[in-house]
């Protein structure tokens, strides 16, 4: 967990994915994965309706995390996450200060029912190597600093 004197950064997601794992490689040779992740809040209003709400949250994991969801996480699949908020800053291209907040993921864990997994619906899994993860619903453990952002 990420803390400081007094202070704590720490974020719990369980969701679903909206679209597959984006995996790419940093110019060092390390594991990069994007993820969007929805959470949903369920709520009854004044009037006594049900209202339903998606949140969409900006997941990134690195290394053994990052490898993790690219080869055994799909579109749909429930995850958990644990990690920290970041807030980083770019110029865009009209010299526009443009702000992103993410989670980067410490810890990410596939808890998708056997029968949501690629294997169960007759995709082949991919092929393991020794640097692959354990099948989903296996934890990872926490990554390490991220001294080489692509950006």
């Amino acid at each position: 967990m990420a803390t400081g004197q007094g202070t704590a950064n720490k974020v719990i997601l369980v969701g679903r994915l909206g679209q597959d794992p984006e995996l790419k490689y940093t110019p060092s040779g390390s594991a990069v994965a994007n993820l969007s992740v929805a959470t949903n809040r369920v709520w009854k209003d004044q009037d006594g309706n049900q209202q339903k709400k998606t949140d969409w949250h900006r997941v990134t994991a690195w290394r053994q995390a990052a490898e993790f969801a690219g080869n055994y996480l799909k579109k749909g699949n429930l995850v958990y996450v644990e990690g920290r908020l970041e807030t980083r800053s770019w110029t865009d291209q009209n010299n526009v200060t443009r702000y992103i907040t993410e989670v980067i993921a410490e810890a990410l864990q596939g808890m998708s029912p056997k029968s949501d997994r690629p294997e169960a619906s007759g995709e082949a899994p991919p092929t393991p190597t020794e640097e692959q993860q354990p099948p989903a619903g296996a934890e990872i453990p926490p990554t390490q600093s991220e001294d080489d952002l692509p950006f």
